[in-house]
């Protein structure tokens, strides 16, 4: 058995990717499509819309994806079903989570300054510009 040297990985700095062979890297973030089949762990400082890319849809075609407050509040609004339908919403608070599944249309709009993580699957990940109501 080999040792290796144990230090602090900032996880506002950096993602971890846990790869299904079982090890577990930092590394840098991706927000769309990765090839190295790596589950991606992301945490976020956010204080504006900007930052979570409200005006964008975002789908994870490959997995579910678990949206986590870990502080301030945040709203996880889903696409309508059909053109002209209202959007679903959670408001999501300090602590809570919720579990986006897998080729759902989603975006983030913040209530404030939060601290947000993410777990999903990256790969094949797609955005989309948000227009109108859809």
């Amino acid at each position: 058995m080999t040792t290796t040297p144990v230090s602090p990985i900032d996880l506002f700095a950096s993602a971890l990717h846990i790869h299904p062979d079982g090890d577990v890297q930092a590394g840098e973030r991706r927000m769309t499509s990765s090839d190295c089949g790596a589950w991606q762990i992301a945490t976020f400082h956010v204080a504006t819309d900007a930052d979570v890319h409200a005006d964008h849809w975002e789908m994870h075609p490959e997995a579910d994806e678990a949206v986590c407050c870990l502080s301030g509040g945040v709203r996880l609004c889903f696409r309508p079903a059909r053109t002209g339908g209202a959007e679903d919403m959670v408001q999501l608070q300090a602590g809570t989570a919720a579990i986006v599944p897998r080729g759902r249309w989603h975006r983030l709009e913040l209530d404030g300054p939060s601290d947000l993580m993410s777990i999903t699957l990256r790969h094949g990940t797609r955005l989309e510009k948000r227009t109108g109501t859809r």
